[in-house]
């Protein structure tokens, strides 16, 4: 699912799923049921629990789940200084392979603001 615009991919990621669950038995909707139970709020809000899972996606190097967490991180009202610092830590973290996913990950994150990347200052 990569090379598309973020709606697209939201778009292609909803249809994947229902194809999943109509396929899925007892314990892929009961994985499915605590992936989504795990992000609610609790001692950690969901905001934060959203860039936890941002930053182990980012380390993993899967970009579909960086793309999910990032649409997830701009519904909960992350700032661009707050998924700068969250991708920092990953960048740490994950180390120089991780920069063609930094890349990708800023590119969706401006479409989700409405910008391009040719507006962005500072990228080099």
């Amino acid at each position: 699912m990569s090379g598309e615009t973020m709606e697209e991919f939201q778009q292609e990621r909803e249809r994947l799923n229902e194809v999943v669950m109509g396929y899925a038995g007892l314990s892929m909707k009961r994985f499915h049921g605590l992936d989504g139970q795990v992000y609610r709020e609790g001692a950690l809000s969901a905001r934060t629990k959203e860039l936890l899972g941002l930053v182990a996606s980012f380390v993993l190097r899967c970009d579909d789940c960086v793309k999910y967490h990032l649409v997830r991180c701009h519904e909960e009202a992350v700032t661009s200084e707050e998924l700068e610092e969250a991708l920092a830590v990953g960048l740490v973290v994950g180390g120089s392979i991780t920069i063609p996913h930094l890349r990708r990950a800023f590119e969706a994150w401006s479409q989700l603001l409405g910008k391009h990347s040719e507006d962005q200052k500072g990228t080099g």
